[in-house]
Formats: structure tokens, C-alpha cells, sequence
């Protein structure tokens, strides 16, 4: 017993020394952040810009405060993400405007924008990958994942934060969706419940490789639908259908199906 408390106590000392913040902590910021660009996201209001602005210093303290016992891990000074961070958000705020319309748009059951900010599955995971994919970018250890799997245990989407994804980008439905790291997704792509964007190898070796495939612009994914490699490119204004298994690429305009009597996939290039 006294070798297992020790090796317990080994474990504690180094998640001290790693330092992290909390997971309650992190949602809290995560959630503030998208209630103050989208207040449809809980329906708490701030019309005064003065509000808006003394909000937004908060969030960037908020966000230094996170990352201060992260230092040593960090490329630069707390502070200095901090700000780098909120300077990207109008681009974030830009690409989720444009995220919310296209799942209005694709989405014939869709009533209103407030509908799909409030209530959709697809844009909360969405919004929080954007998050965590700018501060992926700014190379912030642990807390990308920690953001972007807050939505995956919310919504059942698993995207990754390492994953390039364009704006105008549609999840209908959602649960069951995997989106690898080094997966790249081009404008105007749906996406519906269950597709895998994934890796044909786990070796660990080939953890600074493209794994993961290329969906180009204009692209839908229909249910079930596994695509997986590196070098698999989906081609721009293809249709991916329902439980396709694909480990190639195919060219644009492509209409890719089972056909279940024949047991074959079958493409009809336009």
C-alpha cells in the first residue's frame, strides 16, 4: 500500500507541476466568450458598447489568469496571448456569422439565425473549435483540447483544434462526427451525424504528418460516410454519400454511393 500512495503522490506533485486549469474554469471562460459575441448562445444582453468593451477586457484578463501558471510552457508572456488571442476574435465572430448562416441555409427545419446560435448542436461545436483553433494556433498546450472537447461531450462532435476548417461550414444533426487533426475543410462543406474524417495509420510516428483527408469547397458528406488518409482529397462540388467507406480521393463534381445489392461503391462524374 505504501508503494501505491507513494506512486500516487508522484503523480500529484507532477500535475502540480504541470499546473493546469481547471476544466469548470475554462468552460466558464469559453462560454463567456461566445455569450459576448452571440448573446442568442444564453440570452444574457449587453446593448451598451461601453458594457461590451469593459466585457471584453475582462474576458482577456480572464483568459491571461488561465494561462499564468502555464507560463513555463508557454512560447511568450501570458499577457502578451492574451491579447494576440482577442485580436483574432472579429475574425472568429466573422467566420461563426458566416458558419450560422450556411446551417440556416441548409437546414429546411431552421426557423431563424437565433434558432441555430441557441439551440443547434452543429454551432456550439463549431463556435468552440473556432476558439480553440486560434489558440491552438498561438501554441497553447492542453487548453485547445480542453475547450473543444467541452463541445464533444455536449454535442457528441469531436472535432480537433489542429483542423483547418474555412468558414460557411454547415453540421447538420452532428452526433457521432470526427474530425481528425490535420484535417483540411474548404468553404461551403456539410457535413451530416456520423461522418469520420480520419487517419488510416496510429502509428506515432506519424504524429507531424498529414493524416487526415482534404474536403475542397462545396462538398456534402451524407450520414456515416468514413474518409480517411492524408492523401485523400475529396474534389470541390462532390457528393459523399450515406456509409461510403473511402480511403482515395476523387476528383471533383464526383457522386459517390453504395449500392447496397451490389456491394460496390459507385461514382458518377458529372
Amino acid at each position: 500500500m505504501s508503494d501505491f500512495l507513494e506512486e500516487l503522490a508522484r503523480r500529484h506533485q507532477l500535475a502540480a507541476a504541470n499546473a493546469y486549469p481547471a476544466t469548470s474554469v475554462v468552460s466558464d471562460f469559453a462560454n463567456s466568450l461566445i455569450n459576448w459575441l452571440f448573446p442568442e448562445h444564453t440570452g444574457q444582453v449587453m446593448a451598451d458598447p461601453v458594457l461590451l468593451k469593459e466585457y471584453g477586457r475582462k474576458l482577456e484578463k480572464q483568459l491571461e489568469t488561465l494561462l499564468l501558471p502555464m507560463q513555463h510552457q508557454l512560447p511568450e508572456e501570458a499577457g502578451h496571448i492574451s491579447r494576440a488571442f482577442m485580436s483574432r476574435v472579429p475574425l472568429i465572430y466573422d467566420e461563426l456569422t458566416k458558419d450560422a448562416n450556411a446551417i440556416f441555409q441548409g437546414d429546411p427545419a431552421a426557423t431563424c439565425l437565433y434558432e441555430v446560435i441557441r439551440a443547434y448542436p452543429g454551432f456550439y461545436a463549431i463556435a468552440f473549435y473556432r476558439m480553440a483553433h486560434a489558440l491552438y494556433e498561438l501554441k497553447i498546450p492542453l487548453l485547445p483540447r480542453m475547450i473543444t472537447e467541452l463541445a464533444h461531450a455536449r454535442t457528441g462532435i469531436d472535432i480537433h483544434p489542429g483542423a483547418v476548417i474555412a468558414p460557411f461550414f454547415c453540421i447538420d444533426h452532428g452526433t457521432g462526427i470526427v474530425i481528425g487533426e490535420t484535417t483540411v475543410i474548404g468553404q461551403h462543406v456539410k457535413l451530416y451525424q456520423g461522418v469520420t474524417l480520419g487517419a488510416l495509420s496510429i502509428e506515432k510516428t506519424m504524429a507531424r504528418s498529414k493524416r487526415h483527408p482534404t474536403i475542397e469547397e462545396h462538398v456534402v458528406i451524407y450520414a456515416g460516410a468514413t474518409i480517411l488518409g492524408g492523401d485523400t482529397v475529396i474534389g470541390h462540388h462532390s457528393v459523399i454519400g450515406g456509409n461510403v467507406w473511402l480511403i482515395r480521393s476523387v476528383e471533383p463534381f464526383s457522386r459517390i454511393y453504395y449500392k447496397a445489392e451490389h456491394k460496390y461503391l459507385e461514382s458518377n462524374h458529372e
